[in-house]
């Protein structure tokens, strides 16, 4: 294949991705993301439980909510922006558990019911909610905090 046909048919699957996106279909946009991951974190910063968590790991809070907007387009749009690696930065929390994981997601649902259509609220909820877990669940595996797996004895 030549460049010029590389690149079109590049081009042209990831306009497929785009239009498969889960997000195309409940009418999330790039505008809609950077709204939500803007006012969310704004009222992140302002919480008296979930502030201090951020402010003491986040430098540049344009380049993390640029970030940010990039995971969330990933997500949702299938853009393949995100390039990071959320699980390492989040084992590394000290302190943080299910009850600051719940807030979050408290904080999220409310802000995506007051930002977004219903549809692309419900979208944002349940992908956050998933998202949540999984990093639960990869910061327990790296604390050593899940029980070790046991093998039922072979009847």
């Amino acid at each position: 294949m030549q460049d010029e046909e590389l690149i079109a048919h590049r081009a042209a699957a990831a306009a497929r991705r785009r239009l498969e996106a889960p997000g195309v279909a409940v009418g999330i946009t790039e505008d809609l993301i950077k709204s939500q991951v803007h006012a969310f974190y704004g009222q992140v910063r302002a919480d008296p439980m979930l502030g201090p968590i951020f402010e003491a790991k986040i430098e540049d809070w344009d380049e993390h909510l640029a970030k940010l907007c990039d995971f969330w387009s990933s997500v949702l749009l299938m853009t393949g922006r995100f390039k990071g690696a959320p699980m390492p930065a989040h084992a590394r929390l000290v302190g943080v558990g299910a009850g600051h994981f719940e807030h979050w997601l408290e904080i999220w649902r409310t802000t995506a019911r007051d930002i977004c259509p219903p549809a692309a609220a419900d979208m944002f909820i349940a992908r956050a909610e998933m998202i949540a877990r999984s990093l639960q669940m990869g910061m327990a595996v790296a604390r050593g905090e899940l029980p070790p797996l046991r093998s039922a004895p072979l009847a």
